[in-house]
């Protein structure tokens, strides 16, 4: 009788999956009661078949015309301390990888890559209206949008993507306007109140109400993780006055743990945004650096992850 062989080895996409309920998860959510759930979709061609993870926020589930993802660092061809979904270009990665690291997750959440808009994260606050003009800027031709952490658009079928390894990515969405953005929030563009400048920036530009949109803080390093010096503390009670002092507290010599979480929450409610239409980040990235990229937990070796969103195609629905 002819011996079957087996193939035992796992994409891993595949392994995530499996272990899904073992990642460490930001307190107060426990599993089975998270912001944020985990899509996988089996890709096919692109150097081979991958099974690729997407983080979406549950708060946007309902939204037909919204389409938006988190990347994890699985599911790519990216090797060594890039490995494997980085989506970056200026991490060291070889061109290609990152292409084909592109075309997988594109294919996965459900947009074009070759349409994607990217920005030039400097840790500032300077926010970009992004129009048909822009498509591919960044990834199939030159870009010139230069110093920008934010994007912004109300136009259907272009995908914002911004990058992160610790920083806090921030989705909006307004569904009555139909108006997408996407704000990288460091602690410097925290400080800056990057957050509040986006929700007044989509209401000049677009018309959008505060009382409409929906904000997601997507994974990004904990409290727990975040150790910051005295410096950096200063700078937020002068941002913050004495609000500040419910976003860190002190472990001594000079060393502070800061939430970066609570502060971009503080932010997004002072513009005007319910507490109902804030959704926090469950997972950390420090916390789980075999899934998600880390600059703390690997002293800056490491990939990029991707946040895209993007307004659906017009297929009817309003």
């Amino acid at each position: 009788m002819e011996t079957k062989k087996f193939d035992l080895r796992l994409m891993d996409g595949e392994i995530l999956k499996r272990q899904e309920d073992k990642l460490t998860f930001i307190p107060p959510f426990s599993y089975g009661e998270r912001s944020t759930h985990i899509d996988y979709k089996l890709v096919k061609g692109f150097g081979g078949d991958a099974l690729v993870p997407i983080i979406k926020y549950n708060i946007f589930s309902e939204y037909q015309d919204l389409v938006h993802g988190f990347s994890t660092r699985m599911g790519g061809t990216s090797h060594a301390h890039l490995g494997s979904m980085n989506l970056s270009f200026s991490r060291g990665d070889e061109h290609e990888n990152v292409i084909v690291n592109h075309k997988r997750f594109a294919m996965a959440v459900g947009y074009d890559w070759e349409r994607l808009v990217f920005s030039d994260q400097v840790h500032k606050a300077e926010i970009y209206k992004v129009t048909h003009e822009d498509i591919g800027k960044g990834i199939t031709k030159e870009s010139d949008i230069k110093e920008i952490d934010a994007l912004m658009t109300n136009e259907r079928g272009i995908p914002l993507m911004t990058f992160y390894a610790d920083c806090v990515p921030v989705f909006f969405y307004d569904p009555v306007k139909k108006v997408v953005a996407l704000a990288h929030s460091g602690w410097k563009g925290t400080v800056l109140k990057i957050s509040e400048k986006v929700i007044k920036a989509m209401g000049d530009t677009y018309g959008s109400s505060a009382s409409d949109i929906l904000c997601a803080i997507s994974p990004s390093i904990c409290q727990s993780c975040y150790e910051v010096s005295d410096d950096v503390i200063k700078q937020f009670l002068d941002a913050f006055g004495e609000s500040a002092k419910d976003f860190f507290y002190e472990k001594g010599n000079g060393k502070y743990q800061l939430n970066l979480h609570e502060a971009c929450k503080y932010t997004m409610i002072l513009a005007g945004i319910t507490e109902e239409h804030i959704a926090m980040p469950d997972l950390c990235t420090c916390c789980n650096p075999n899934v998600l990229f880390s600059h703390r937990a690997s002293n800056g070796k490491r990939g990029n992850l991707g946040a895209v969103i993007m307004l659906a195609e017009d297929n009817g629905i309003n």
